[in-house]
């Protein structure tokens, strides 16, 4: 077999007993399944054995969070393609086949996701990755089917397979050689945005990411780490400061960092103004971690320079998504200036 389906696993038997049994029964004529286990203190391990006894087992001693626990893993799987999947994902009939031939009818593309709806409320699309991601000109992501807090119900919308600016880690088909050319995942990072990180790298180094829906799965979303935990806000916050610091292609990056501190600081303010003093303090704490990394995500910089000089940035979106959501109030992937994700737009302004 070609394909392998990972899934990273941190004391989460609950998530196991729940989806590992639809995960092979839909994946195991098609794929390897192994489950790589993040150090868990449960009984994550000795359930698997005994009720799955068919999946492969990699044992880590420690978390090392999804940058680093994927990576550690991997180096063990040999495979043309990984699936990196969530272990709170239900999957769902012919999965990886879809996304196998949507992969291999386009050689340059490295990686692809499927449609990503809410497991919950199945008819809506899921926070992760929605139908395809991007981002905006101050690094802040979003997604076809969500924008910031608000996802969009399924009406068929989004069923046109696509180019994409990043795809999602909760369920991301992988070309082995891709992943490692790009040097696997940041694993500073440690979770949130990673793979946002190394689907721009993958850009920049010629490679395409994609979105099909022809293949579609279902997201409980938050299993090892809830949505309205003040530590996600932490992560998020930190981690898109150092993924637009390694990246922007711009003479003018400080004065973009600058930037998102203002813009940062209205965010704190919100959560202040709603009562989440909590999430508040994580934005300026985010924002100390990120100055001290300073020096060395400017290394990292220059030698992305180096080595990686594809200059397309088609599906980044070259306005304010903030802007466009809390002033203009803009609710809808539809409703953003198709015009600004053309680079020639950008150009003429």
């Amino acid at each position: 077999m070609d394909t392998a389906v990972v899934i990273l696993n941190w004391n989460g038997r609950r998530w196991l007993d729940q989806f590992l049994p639809v995960v092979v029964a839909h994946s195991a004529a098609d794929a390897r399944v192994i489950v790589a286990d993040n150090g868990s203190t449960d009984d994550s391990i000795a359930w698997v054995h005994k009720h799955q006894p068919g999946v492969e087992v990699i044992a880590m001693p420690e978390n090392q969070g999804f940058a680093g626990g994927y990576n550690a893993a991997l180096e063990q799987v040999n495979a043309k393609y990984f699936i990196l999947l969530n272990s709170d994902v239900e999957v769902t009939p012919g999965w990886i086949g879809a996304l196998r031939s949507h992969m291999e009818q386009r050689p340059r593309m490295a990686a692809c996701q499927p449609k990503m709806l809410s497991f919950d409320h199945r008819g809506r699309f899921e926070h992760a990755g929605a139908a395809g991601g991007f981002i905006d000109r101050n690094g802040y992501p979003f997604c076809r089917g969500r924008i910031f807090d608000i996802t969009e119900e399924d009406r068929g919308q989004y069923d046109n397979d696509r180019e994409v600016f990043w795809a999602t880690g909760a369920c991301l088909m992988i070309r082995a050689e891709a992943f490692r050319e790009a040097g696997g995942f940041d694993a500073r990072l440690f979770a949130h945005m990673e793979e946002i990180d190394l689907c721009w790298n993958l850009r920049r180094r010629g490679w395409t990411i994609g979105y099909t829906a022809s293949a579609t799965a279902f997201h409980v979303g938050g299993g090892a780490l809830g949505y309205g935990h003040p530590r996600k806000t932490f992560l998020n916050f930190r981690n898109s400061l150092a993924v637009l610091t390694k990246h922007l292609r711009s003479r003018w990056i400080f004065a973009r960092i600058l930037h998102r501190l203002v813009l940062d600081g209205f965010a704190a303010l919100k959560f202040l103004l709603e009562g989440h003093a909590a999430h508040a303090w994580q934005v300026f704490r985010a924002h100390g971690q990120f100055y001290c990394w300073l020096p060395a995500l400017l290394r990292d910089r220059r030698e992305l320079e180096r080595v990686a000089h594809n200059t397309d940035l088609t599906g980044m979106y070259h306005r304010s998504i903030a802007f466009d959501r809390y002033i203009k109030g803009w609710r809808t992937f539809g409703q953003l200036d198709a015009r600004a994700f053309d680079q020639a737009w950008r150009r003429r302004r």
